[in-house]
């Protein structure tokens, strides 16, 4: 249409593919470099044209002070595979009315409870290493994240095959998620190897959940406090009605999805910067010794511990959510250009997290930048991790609180050193996670 003829067009579009190629290639480079070329700006999925918002203010514009003009885009038209309807991909009411059936789960007084269960779960953890064992950190963090998501939100234990399908399914689904979304559209039906291994791996999680949800069902036990038995008993306050096995297969599928990759991935990053900046580490092992000392780490420690929350905020800025999509329900106006409705608009927070008009030194490891005396000069629009508005991440405090607790465990007893032979990369999905981090566990002296 002729109002976007002011936005410009991403450099470097190919016949047919557009820009495809570009962000299959190189989908982290290709995202940082949208904000030198415009604040709004076009790229090409195939023929579809996609505008993705470059600046903060933009980004704000779409997920707060506009929102309602707004749903779910292509992205979460591809992972509804996986996930269905559930939060991550629902809209209007069903969002609200399913946000609001689960958000007693993250209250103050559930997380302290949940807390109790993170910390017995990594003194196991760090009391299994031994010196000088090698590991392969996003394995093991992963596999920590899954079950202790399973000890917390599913206390009626969603069984062995629940845990063993995330753990085998989500590294296939986390590899293709990003190709799928950012495919031309004639790509969609096609049987390339990207759709088949994302589509056999979501139906994989799918059977085993639905078998869990079902097996719950017919023992009739909604009474207990998890996650599961809370959604199998919920009623809507109007209708009466309960939800369907199918809504709430989805919702589980979509806490074990995005509770398990944010805890791995930034646990794992972590550890991979603290070995590189040994001042760093050497500070927070002080922090923990003061406060924590040789006890077992516990709720009212975390706001005790401003380091670890430094590091944290630091690493989830470097290595966060890679790409959002919207859809406009009617028109809007964005950076003064006129949107129609059915306009795909997309949005990275690694990108705007990464943006040197907002962050001196945009790529290099620097928790002190959350020091009280630095941290006001970065709007609070400027720092998502988690989103923003009423598509904010429920489980935001619950994964804080685990991650922590597992650093000041682990921290407290080992040094974790990089093994030589492979440095960590950057892999787009969902979040910024490593490929692969192996480490040598050294016992603190």
């Amino acid at each position: 249409m002729s109002e976007f003829r002011s936005v410009p067009r991403a450099r470097g579009a190919l016949p047919v593919l557009g820009h495809a190629l570009k962000l299959w290639r190189d989908p982290l480079g290709f995202l940082k470099s949208l904000r030198a070329q415009g604040e709004l700006v076009r790229v090409d999925l195939g023929t579809m044209p996609m505008y993705v918002a470059t600046s903060a203010r933009l980004i704000n514009e779409v997920t707060v002070k506009k929102a309602r003009s707004f749903e779910k885009g292509r992205l979460y038209d591809r992972v509804r595979p996986l996930v269905g309807n559930g939060l991550a991909t629902a809209s209007g009411e069903v969002h609200r009315s399913h946000r609001r059936l689960m958000q007693p789960m993250f209250h103050k007084e559930r997380i302290s409870g949940y807390a109790e269960v993170m910390s017995g779960r990594a003194m196991a953890l760090a009391e299994s290493w031994t010196d000088g064992q090698e590991l392969a950190v996003e394995q093991v963090m992963g596999e920590y994240a899954i079950e202790t998501l399973a000890a917390t939100m599913f206390s009626t234990d969603i069984g062995r095959p629940a845990v063993e399908s995330v753990r085998r399914n989500l590294p296939v689904i986390l590899k293709n998620m990003l190709i799928r979304a950012a495919s031309p559209k004639l790509f969609d039906r096609l049987p390339i190897r990207p759709n088949r291994d994302f589509d056999a791996a979501s139906a994989s999680m799918r059977k085993v959940i639905d078998e869990v949800v079902a097996g719950q069902r017919r023992s009739g036990d909604t009474d207990q406090a998890d996650l599961l038995s809370v959604l199998l008993a919920a009623r809507d306050a109007d209708t009466g009605e309960a939800l369907t096995d199918e809504e709430v297969r989805d919702e589980l599928v979509t806490i074990l999805f995005a509770g398990t990759e944010t805890t791995a991935s930034a646990l794992s990053w972590t550890f991979h910067e603290l070995a590189r900046h040994p001042d760093v580490e050497k500070q927070l092992v002080a922090e923990i010794d003061e406060v924590v000392g040789d006890r077992q780490v516990t709720i009212e420690d975390i706001p005790r511990l401003p380091g670890i929350r430094r590091v944290l905020d630091e690493v989830i800025r470097l290595y966060g959510v890679t790409l959002l999509m919207r859809r406009t329900t009617e028109e809007v106006e964005l950076g003064g250009v006129p949107v129609p409705p059915g306009t795909e608009i997309a949005f990275s927070l690694y990108a705007m997290h990464r943006d040197p008009e907002l962050y001196a030194n945009p790529d290099a490891f620097d928790p002190d930048r959350w020091l009280p005396e630095r941290r006001s000069e970065i709007g609070r629009e400027e720092f998502v991790p988690f989103g923003s508005g009423n598509r904010k991440c429920i489980g935001d405090v619950f994964a804080w609180t685990e991650a922590t607790i597992v650093l000041a465990t682990v921290l407290r007893r080992w040094q974790l050193r990089p093994l030589p032979g492979h440095t960590p990369k950057e892999s787009a999905s969902a979040m910024t996670h490593p490929d692969h981090v192996p480490m040598k566990v050294v016992a603190r002296p």
